[in-house]
């Protein structure tokens, strides 16, 4: 796939894109013969691994840390060869992973509850002051 057609998917913009390129988290597995960047469904799971990491707060760093313990743990041929102690730092940092997640998740949920709250405050004060006829969009 081309970059467009990733971006489309992913709903990432090119830029962004581009920019997990050049740091690298997210290399195209190819290049067309004119240079352009090439996809594959791969490393789209790879682009949408991150795009739900983001809004999360994960930095780059920690992206990166994750994608490498799971293309470590994943690589069937490099999984045998891998010492039982560290596949089990592996999978003790991916538990890690796995809490900050739901950790974060709740945070947000918190978040969000809050401003819900606000809104509904905001929809309150304006119809006391207008007489109940003004609203605002939910």
């Amino acid at each position: 796939m081309h970059i467009g057609q990733v971006a489309a998917r992913t709903g990432l913009s090119l830029r962004t894109i581009r920019h997990y390129d050049e740091v690298g988290l997210v290399r195209p597995s190819a290049r067309s013969q004119g240079g352009f960047r090439l996809y594959t469904e791969a490393d789209m799971a790879r682009l949408m691994v991150i795009r739900r990491m983001k809004p999360l707060g994960f930095t780059l760093e920690e992206m990166g840390e994750l994608l490498s313990i799971t293309d470590r743990l994943d690589d069937t041929g490099g999984a045998a060869a891998l010492q039982a102690a560290e596949r089990e730092q592996m999978l003790a940092r991916l538990g890690h992973f796995e809490q900050a997640t739901r950790e974060r998740c709740e945070a947000l949920r918190t978040q969000l509850s809050r401003a819900e709250e606000f809104a509904a405050d905001l929809q309150n004060r304006a119809g006391q002051l207008t007489g109940g006829r003004a609203r605002l969009p939910p």
